[in-house]
């Protein structure tokens, strides 16, 4: 049977470690286009002045609106590269920002991609509430089998990262209707990110309660 392209069930700990990719390259992947964008989201108007390619936009938020895409789909190749998996977050995060992108660009409105924060946490929140509702704990297939947890703890933890989606959406909302394109990707970089750790640093006492240990296949 052929290998899947994205990644492993949480159960098959020989193709996990296979293929696991060191967490600081991961971490690089996921965190370096935003920061490509953010860069870009500053120095637009002289891409603009400068890069005929660009010369048509009358806001930076385009020109690094087409970079941050690129990037994306260029994150993904190298990750598919290194490890023959797809990890599922990025690449849903990938879909929607090449699908925003190319409506912020061909309509000409930067509201798509600075909602693009906003449909993404949605769709997770959406996709972890509904799975909770068919009893299945749906985080763990997300998690790169970096963590080992009971059922319970599994649905504890997949029942508070549904609701900080949604509370990441809301975020979202909130900074781009009320401030401009410079504070919010600044935000998008280096505000969600230590919201982020703060929040997976308060699960560590669930986690402690809930980890299980690994039995080693032996055959």
């Amino acid at each position: 049977m052929s290998q899947s392209i994205f990644e492993s069930d949480p159960q098959d700990i020989k193709t996990t470690e296979k293929t696991h990719m060191s967490p600081i390259l991961n971490f690089s992947l996921e965190i370096g286009p935003l920061l490509i964008f953010l860069f870009v989201n500053f120095r637009g108007e002289w891409l603009i002045n400068n890069i005929p390619l660009f010369s048509s936009f009358d806001k930076a938020i385009y020109p690094a609106t087409v970079i941050f895409m690129t990037a994306i789909v260029i994150a993904l190749i190298i990750s598919w590269w290194i490890s023959h998996k797809i990890p599922v977050i990025p690449m849903v995060s990938g879909i929607f920002v090449l699908i925003l992108g190319f409506l912020t660009l061909w309509l000409h409105d930067d509201i798509f991609i600075k909602m693009k924060p906003t449909f993404i946490n949605t769709f997770f929140c959406l996709i972890l509430f509904g799975g909770l509702f068919f009893k299945k704990s749906l985080l763990r297939y997300v998690m790169d089998s970096t963590i080992k947890l009971d059922s319970e703890g599994w649905r504890k933890l997949t029942f508070r990262w549904a609701f900080f989606f949604l509370f990441l959406a809301v975020l979202n909302e909130i900074i781009w209707r009320n401030f401009s394109n410079e504070i919010w990707s600044t935000f998008k970089v280096f505000g969600i990110m230590p919201v982020t750790i703060i929040f997976m640093l308060m699960q560590t006492p669930l986690l402690i309660r809930h980890t299980v240990e690994l039995i080693e296949n032996k055959e």
